[in-house]
C-alpha cells in the first residue's frame, strides 16, 4: 500500500514577507498586528485545509482488506493521520486565542514578566506567550521537575 506523502502543516505558516519595523515605530501597532493577524489566518486556513484532505484521504482509502497484515497498516496510517490532526486541532485552537490576544492588544507581551516578546520571536512561533528568556526558564523548570 503506497503512503501519502506528507508535509509538515504545522510549520508552513513561514510562507510570508518578514516584517521590518520602520524607525520611530511603536511595537505592535496597527501595522505589526495586520501583520501577524495575516500570518495566523493563512497558517489556520491551510490546517483546515490539511483536515479536509485528511477525511477526503480517509473515506477514500477506507477498504476491508482480506489480509490482516494490509488492514493493520491501513489502521495505522489512520491513527497516525488522525494523532498528527488532533495536535492540528489544538493548534487551531492556540491560533484562535492568539487572535483573540491581537483583537484585545494584549499580543506580543510576555505573559510572566511583561517585555516584549520581539518580532523576530513571534515571526517564529506567532502563537508564543512567553519572551526568550521566560521560555528558557521554564523548560529549565520543567527539566528539573521531570528529572531529565
Amino acid at each position: 500500500m503506497p503512503r501519502k506523502k506528507k508535509s509538515n502543516t504545522s510549520e508552513s505558516f513561514q510562507n510570508f514577507t518578514s516584517y521590518k519595523p520602520k524607525k520611530g515605530e511603536d511595537y505592535m501597532g496597527e501595522t505589526q498586528k495586520d501583520h501577524f493577524r495575516s500570518i495566523l489566518q493563512n497558517w489556520k486556513a491551510q490546517l483546515m485545509e490539511e483536515v479536509d484532505r485528511t477525511v477526503t484521504h480517509m473515506k477514500d482509502e477506507a477498504a476491508n482488506f482480506p489480509d490482516p497484515a494490509d488492514r493493520a497498516t491501513q489502521e495505522e496510517e489512520f491513527s497516525l493521520e488522525l494523532r498528527a490532526r488532533d495536535r492540528e486541532r489544538k493548534l487551531i485552537r492556540k491560533i484562535d486565542i492568539t487572535m483573540d490576544l491581537i483583537d484585545a492588544d494584549d499580543y506580543g507581551f510576555c505573559n510572566a514578566c511583561g517585555i516584549e516578546i520581539g518580532i523576530k520571536r513571534l515571526e517564529a512561533r506567532p502563537t508564543a506567550t512567553l519572551c526568550i528568556d521566560c521560555k528558557t526558564l521554564d523548560e529549565i523548570k520543567e527539566k528539573q521537575q521531570l528529572g531529565s
